[in-house]
């Protein structure tokens, strides 16, 4: 090993040693390799974040007890409420939002949809016919904006960012205007973990009379939000990243209270009704945030989001930013310095970056690959990114070190 690759490890050891958080990287399930061996490395926890490591025991106790034991009166005792219960305690801990604001429900895709057309209903203003949001934004929030625009008659407005930055506010001023119904926007960015500056795009969308809609996938759990300081309109996001509930988990949606009243959910199922079990022939919608429910909540789903929120509310979405700070620039100092070949198509302000990074190299595609094969799993993105997703709860610098020295090998 030369003298610059044992400082890089030494130097992983103490930032794991000094590390405040390092005890929770046990409370994990750690992964597997090939053929059953311990996985090397773990960079992929903005895709699909590790369970912790009391899922299994708090899926059975829950099927033995609560589903197996209580049956239908778990409805009653606890279920019904879940959805916003739970989604308080992710607005309290991550979102920065008062209670009675946030719901867990239905899929990230579902509920921008759902916003996005209870944003139309709201809008009045008939000479309002556009939808803003950036030309390279991760695929389901264009595909939805898309078929909505041309199912209302409405036009696009395509918005385009540097692929190593996201949404600006210089880039949201020139893009709304007094024909913006609503902006779709990623508070941290997909490919580039590039961190939008969410109050003053806020500002200058609302100031333009429309309402901003924020894709927080990327960014709950890994940086800190204030959405009730901010004035935000409305925000989505998943919770298998950063708040590793599991494949497929259920997502949440937040609405600011003042637009309670006029929030109209385009899928008016039973449990978003005011009386779900008067069984009544006419919808009256449920008031507050219940609106914007529709089917059966995903009870069993969000048993394992719920340990991992419990996690968060320990640990503080401060301490857990720092600790993300940490990690993406001991990555960054670590790709410097081992493969020179690359570029860093994400910030390295630290301010304006989120929890991963993305690295460009021509062989990106084989290496990851390669890597998968060898138990160090990051992420490939077309035509040419190597992402790494640090999740600081889970992660630690030596397995960061690891990571990196095995992409530097591969990419070689």
């Amino acid at each position: 090993m030369s003298q610059n690759a044992a400082a890089l490890r030494a130097r992983a050891r103490d930032l794991d040693a000094a590390d405040p958080l390092a005890a929770y990287a046990m409370r994990f399930a750690p992964g597997e390799g090939a053929d059953g061996a311990a996985l090397v490395s773990y960079l992929d926890g903005n895709s699909l974040g590790r369970p912790v490591e009391t899922v299994p025991d708090a899926l059975a106790a829950f099927a033995r007890h609560e589903w197996g034991g209580r049956l239908i009166r778990g409805w009653d005792e606890g279920w019904l409420a879940l959805p916003q219960s739970l989604g308080d305690r992710i607005g309290a801990a991550c979102l920065g939002a008062a209670s009675g604001q946030t719901v867990v429900a239905d899929s990230t895709s579902v509920l921008i949809f759902k916003l996005l057309r209870a944003a139309i209903a709201a809008q009045s203003d008939s000479a309002r016919d556009e939808l803003v949001i950036l030309r390279d934004e991760f695929p389901t929030d264009r595909f939805i904006v898309e078929r909505i625009a041309a199912d209302h008659g409405l036009t696009v407005r395509w918005v385009d960012a540097p692929l190593e930055a996201g949404i600006m506010p210089e880039l949201a001023a020139e893009a709304v205007s007094d024909r913006t119904i609503a902006a779709l926007f990623s508070g941290v960015a997909y490919r580039s973990a590039w961190w939008a500056d969410m109050p003053a795009i806020t500002r200058i969308v609302q100031a333009a009379g429309a309402l901003v809609i924020w894709d927080c996938s990327h960014a709950v759990g890994s940086v800190p939000m204030q959405f009730d300081e901010w004035g935000v309109d409305m925000a989505v996001g998943c919770s298998y990243k950063y708040l590793n509930g599991g494949p497929g988990a259920p997502a949440w949606s937040y609405v600011a209270a003042r637009h309670h009243a006029a929030l109209r959910n385009p899928i008016a199922g039973w449990i978003g009704a005011a009386s779900p079990f008067a069984m009544t022939s006419g919808f009256e919608a449920a008031p507050g945030i219940r609106a914007l429910a529709s089917g059966t909540p995903p009870v069993l789903a969000m048993v394992p989001l719920a340990e991992m929120v419990s996690l968060i509310e320990r640990a503080g979405i401060d301490a857990i930013r720092a600790k993300s700070i940490a990690l993406t620039e001991y990555a960054i100092e670590l790709v410097d310095a081992l493969i020179p070949a690359a570029s860093l198509s994400s910030p390295r302000d630290a301010a304006r970056r989120g929890g991963h990074l993305t690295i460009e190299h021509p062989k990106s595609a084989i290496a990851v690959e390669r890597l998968w094969a060898e138990g160090v799993i990051p992420d490939f993105r077309h035509p040419s990114g190597v992402r790494i997703g640090l999740s600081p709860l889970s992660t630690t610098f030596a397995e960061v070190e690891r990571g990196i020295r095995a992409l530097a090998t591969a990419l070689s």
